[in-house]
Parts: structure tokens; C-alpha cells; sequence
């Protein structure tokens, strides 16, 4: 699987990916959507152009066919470069359960490898069971740690469940 860093004109269609991965309802539900668990966009424009902008050391990649983006995944380096962290995995729900995720999961590893990574961390909201079996699955351990959701935050989302919290996975590289 081949993957590139985001242009600039790609962000409107990152953004659309991943509101419809995170958030669709109906039709183009997939199996990785927290629909029941937060309410509003998974993320906006301006949002994802400002995380962008903050974090000039992250990369936003994104898989492609025929020119249009099929999946992305934001990874970003810690000060040493060698734990990333993974986040915003996703694939057009139309295409889910085609191990799509699982081969840009891989080329993501593969792309951090590339750069020294040693390690990646992540982080997943704790009620997403079967999205956390799936990593699993994936060799990324649970550390037992987590994070609270902001509840305040909603740059992402509003919390629909109370005490939402992240749960912390790593895996070697």
C-alpha cells in the first residue's frame, strides 16, 4: 500500500473521510463509527488546518485510488523520534472489512520505521471494545493507563456517555 504525506488540497476530503468514518449514520456506518458516544463532526477544517499548523513535526498521510483519498492516519514524533504517536486511522466505511485498515495500519508502522520510530503509542476511547480487540489483534498492548476524554473540549466531538476516557496502547517496533 502506498501512502503520502496530505497536500494542502487533499484536507477537505481528510475531513469528510474521517466525519464519515467517526461519525456516519445510516447507510455508511462502519464498524470503527462512535456514533452513541460522542455527538457533532469528528473534526472540522479549520480544526484539522489548525492541528496541522501547531504541529509542523506530525504527518498526515493518506492512501489514495484513481486520486481519491481512501484512508488516512495522523502520526507525530515525540522530541527523541522514536515513540510516535497514531491517531485518526481511518478508511472510506464503503470499503471497511477489505483489511484496508490493516494495510494502511501496516504501511503507517512501516513509514514510521522508515523514520527511526521505535515505538507507537495511542490512544482509544475505552468504551470502543472492538476497536481496541482490533489493535490488539495488531500487536499494540494495553498499558493499563489512561486519559480523560475532555469533556469541555469539543473540537472533536461532544461526549453523549459520561467519563469517557482514553486508554493508552503501545507497541514496538
Amino acid at each position: 500500500m502506498h501512502i503520502n504525506v496530505a497536500s494542502d488540497r487533499e484536507i477537505v476530503s481528510v475531513v469528510s473521510l474521517l466525519n464519515r468514518a467517526y461519525r456516519a449514520s445510516g447507510g455508511e456506518t462502519g464498524w470503527t463509527t462512535e456514533v452513541g458516544l460522542l455527538a457533532g463532526d469528528r473534526i472540522s477544517e479549520t480544526t484539522l488546518r489548525d492541528e496541522i499548523a501547531k504541529k509542523p513535526q506530525a504527518f498526515l498521510l493518506v492512501y489514495k485510488i484513481k486520486e481519491e483519498v481512501r484512508g488516512c492516519v495522523w502520526v507525530e514524533p515525540d522530541a527523541n523520534r522514536d515513540t510516535w504517536y497514531l491517531g485518526s486511522l481511518a478508511i472510506d466505511p464503503k470499503r471497511q472489512n477489505n483489511q484496508l485498515g490493516r494495510r494502511l495500519l501496516g504501511a503507517a508502522e512501516d513509514w514510521i520505521r522508515e523514520r527511526g520510530g521505535q515505538r507507537i503509542k495511542m490512544t482509544v476511547i475505552d468504551e470502543r471494545r472492538t476497536l481496541l480487540d482490533w489493535y490488539e489483534r495488531r500487536g499494540y498492548i494495553r498499558t493499563g493507563q489512561t486519559e480523560p476524554f475532555p469533556p469541555t473540549d469539543t473540537r472533536f466531538g461532544t461526549p453523549i456517555v459520561p467519563n469517557l476516557r482514553f486508554e493508552i496502547l503501545i507497541k514496538a517496533l
